[in-house]
């Protein structure tokens, strides 16, 4: 299954699926002052989606629909919880290590704003969902483990997990460095992707696709 190559209904429900969780997710909501104690992955894993949802539900012109407000909000609040140099790393596999690094420097600005864009897309759809996070199965050492949560709104709920690593320097104790919506993990997902751009193409092809490929999303126009 290929989450990017769905119909229209079912990759909106996907994408509303992503900013529901993160939105980041992904692949992070703070009040700017350090944590006292790094918090237990569930618990910010928790916290992280009901507070975006509560900002979003609370801001009529993100209800609207007003993209550029969204993508500062996802920008801002969501990403800086996420490990972004591993999830882009991963996500172009074998080719990280050809790049150079200005390429791995642009291949990250472009892969930013691919799901960016995609997480405002999809934080405008946000309505009356709600977050269960299942019980956390991991040991009180463990250094990466997976939060487990369900999107629940109308019709099924939606699968959304998300794979997390300590980080010493993240306010939460914990980083975002993938996530599986509906049984599809994002990063593996890209990397397929990526690896037929970089064979055909070369890296700086692939780097080429990114910035097409986000220049075609800021012409849409949400409906």
């Amino acid at each position: 299954m290929n989450c990017l190559n769905l119909s229209l209904n079912t990759r909106r429900a996907l994408v509303r699926a992503l900013s529901s969780g993160l939105l980041a997710a992904t692949f992070g909501l703070t009040s700017g002052v350090a944590l006292a104690a790094p918090e237990a992955p569930d618990v910010f894993i928790k916290r992280l989606t009901t507070e975006l949802l509560d900002i979003v539900k609370a801001d009529k012109t993100i209800l609207s629909g007003d993209v550029t407000k969204i993508g500062v909000l996802v920008d801002q609040r969501v990403m800086p919880h996420v490990n972004f140099q591993r999830m882009t790393s991963s996500a172009v596999g074998p080719g990280w290590r050809q790049a150079t690094p200005d390429q791995q420097k642009r291949l990250q600005e472009e892969f930013k704003a691919l799901l960016v864009r995609t997480y405002a897309g999809a934080v405008s759809q946000i309505n009356n969902q709600t977050i269960v996070v299942k019980p956390l199965r991991a040991a009180a050492d463990d250094v990466e483990v997976i939060v487990r949560t369900e999107v629940h709104g109308k019709g099924d709920p939606l699968q959304l997990d998300y794979r997390v690593e300590k980080s010493a320097d993240a306010p939460s104790g914990w980083r975002i460095y993938n996530l599986n919506v509906m049984g599809v993990w994002l990063v593996e997902n890209y990397r397929s992707q990526f690896a037929q751009e970089i064979n055909a193409k070369g890296v700086d092809g692939l780097i080429a696709s990114l910035v097409e490929r986000n220049k075609a999303n800021a012409r849409v126009v949400p409906k």
